[in-house]
């Protein structure tokens, strides 16, 4: 089993602990395995009264750091422009019009914050026991699915980062399934952010009146890490 070196607490008070950025993990003494951008991707589920939208964003590069077995540090960039969506078909022209509202300011404001990143600060070794109750949401048939049904099987680690969209990190930590073999490390994540933490704020839960109408978007947005770092691309991080 792939192990860690790098401590971090896992999640007090709320199933995904999100806080102000922490300092980045690092190690002088670890080596670099590259990110493989063609087997990374990061997906993604919008929840609103009258239904949901998914997607996926493109991974574009990274690293991450190792000692040994044990993974000390890392990062990830992901390009927003690459935002698809999936649950509408490509040609359809409704297609092209959800894009182009994610990429506004409205959402992610893409044309001024085309980059979104994540940061390794630590991670420690899964404790069931850390994942409190899950988060209350306003009842409708498309609410946002809850994190015990939406996690990986079997995570392994509790990993934190600094995750940065829209020109604000916050410092978030979630449940993973984090493996090495033959020289590869995969790890697969699925967890709940607060998208109003980021600055997305089009309609979302605040108002009461919005709330009455069904006329709002859940705060809470599903979003699914898969990365792969291949061997073919170790090199010594102090090179």
């Amino acid at each position: 089993m792939l192990s860690v070196a790098v401590l971090a607490c896992g999640p007090k008070g709320q199933t995904v602990e999100t806080s102000e950025a922490q300092d980045v993990a690092s190690s002088a003494e670890a080596s670099s395995i590259a990110v493989n951008t063609e087997a990374s991707v990061v997906t993604w589920i919008g929840s609103k009264p009258a239904g949901k939208h998914n997607g996926t964003i493109a991974v574009t590069g990274g690293e991450v750091l190792v000692e040994g077995e044990a993974v000390v540090g890392g990062n990830f960039t992901f390009d927003i422009n690459s935002l698809t969506v999936l649950d509408i078909p490509a040609d359809n022209e409704n297609n092209g019009k959800l894009k182009g509202h994610l990429m506004s300011a409205d959402f992610f404001d893409a044309a001024n914050h085309p980059e979104a990143s994540f940061e390794i600060t630590g991670a420690s070794n899964y404790n069931a026991a850390n994942l409190e109750a899950d988060k209350e949401e306003f009842t409708t048939d498309f609410a946002p699915t809850k994190l015990s049904q939406f996690m990986v099987d079997n995570p392994t680690h509790f990993i934190s980062g600094n995750l940065t969209m829209r020109g604000t990190t916050k410092n978030i930590t979630f449940p993973a399934r984090v493996t090495l073999e033959n020289g590869v490390i995969k790890a697969k994540a699925n967890f709940n952010i607060d998208r109003t933490d980021w600055g997305l704020m089009f309609k979302d839960q605040a108002s009461l009146a919005e709330r009455v109408k069904d006329d709002f978007i859940y705060d809470t947005v599903n979003v699914g890490f898969e990365l792969e770092a291949g061997s073919n691309a170790i090199a010594n991080a102090g090179m």
